[in-house]
């Protein structure tokens, strides 16, 4: 099989125990170009997932190539996913990764049955399919075009400047399939940026991945979230994202207050109490009452981006009400506005 030419490294035959009674696990390996990180390679039982959304808008399409996410961001939703492995939402999210080693295979064996429906499908709406370990395991092009063979309109939501090794793929597959791009980008300080997503490529690289996508024609939106209260929400800091982002020419501009969901919410208060120690008691009775920022500071927050983008003009995206990642052209037209944007 395709996969198993990769040489890793060397197998570990310590797997950790949630994963140790997982019957699809082929192996778990570790490599000195992935540090401290471990890959736990499994076979993937099914490829699309199906997303309930809200009643009015049924559900959206998934798909997630990898589990857990080098990215490291220390406010990712997705965190409390990797305790149904018995692994933490900590530390182990960071660097005990999940690959699915045959997800395109089993993805083009589901996508040919007669009931698929050829609906958007959306990557990166849980962990990021452009993290590094895309760089060795390469699982994005065939996933790619597996879709578009099928006719699948296809979206992807991303941090990864890994991207643009596959826009050229993309411009191709985008003549045949509607393809809707976005690049998270939420903090436009840099030593910020190191602290609170210690893993990812830096704001100026995503920046210019953004520019890099809209010069091949293809459409490229910016998720400005999550907006960090009191450390990314002052004037200053949205005035120059915005004007950044307006000059990396995206195609729309999505923005959200922090949202922090249990499991979440400890892992990025410990960072705060060791980073930003001043800010703790403020956060904590922000978000008192639950997981997401008060109805009064959303409203606050909105009525200071609103002039800024217009300022430099720029237009509000549309999330899919579902799966949370950019509408898809294919779905816009049909769609009615979506609510406040889940986060990546």
């Amino acid at each position: 099989m395709r996969w198993s030419a990769q040489e890793l490294g060397v197998d570990q035959v310590d797997a950790l125990p949630g994963l140790a009674r997982l019957n699809n696990l082929v192996r778990s390996v570790r490599t000195p170009e992935f540090a401290g990180v471990t890959f736990h390679e499994v076979l993937a039982k099914s490829a699309l997932n199906k997303v309930p959304g809200p009643e009015r808008f049924g559900f959206g399409w998934t798909i997630n190539p990898y589990r857990g996410c080098s990215h490291a961001c220390t406010y990712c939703f997705a965190r409390p996913t990797h305790e149904y492995l018995e692994l933490n939402a900590g530390e182990d999210f960071d660097r005990q990764i999940i690959v699915k080693i045959n997800v395109a295979e089993v993805l083009r064996k589901e996508l040919a049955s007669p009931r698929w429906a050829r609906k958007p499908v959306a990557l990166g709406t849980n962990t990021d399919p452009y993290q590094r370990a895309e760089g060795r395991y390469r699982l994005m092009p065939e996933i790619l075009t597996a879709l578009a063979d099928s006719g699948t309109p296809i979206s992807i939501l991303t941090k990864g400047t890994l991207l643009r090794r596959d826009l050229d793929l993309l411009a191709d597959l985008s003549q045949r399939v509607p393809v809707d791009l976005a690049m998270s980008i939420a903090v436009y300080d840099d030593e910020l940026q190191q602290s609170v997503e210690p893993g990812t490529p830096t704001t100026a690289a995503r920046l210019a991945t953004v520019a890099a996508a809209r010069e091949r024609g293809l459409p490229c939106s910016v998720f400005v979230m999550p907006v960090l209260p009191y450390l990314t929400d002052t004037t200053s800091h949205l005035d120059r994202a915005f004007s950044q982002i307006a000059e990396a020419d995206a195609t729309s501009v999505l923005h959200t207050a922090l949202y922090l969901k249990p499991g979440t919410k400890e892992w990025f208060l410990a960072w705060l109490d060791r980073e930003r120690p001043d800010l703790s008691p403020r956060y904590r009775r922000l978000y008192a009452k639950g997981a997401y920022a008060p109805a009064e500071y959303r409203t606050w927050l909105a009525q200071r981006i609103t002039p800024l983008l217009r300022k430099h003009g720029l237009r509000t995206g549309r999330t899919d009400p579902a799966t949370g990642a950019v509408l898809s052209s294919a779905a816009a037209a049909q769609s009615a506005p979506s609510p406040v944007p889940t986060l990546f």
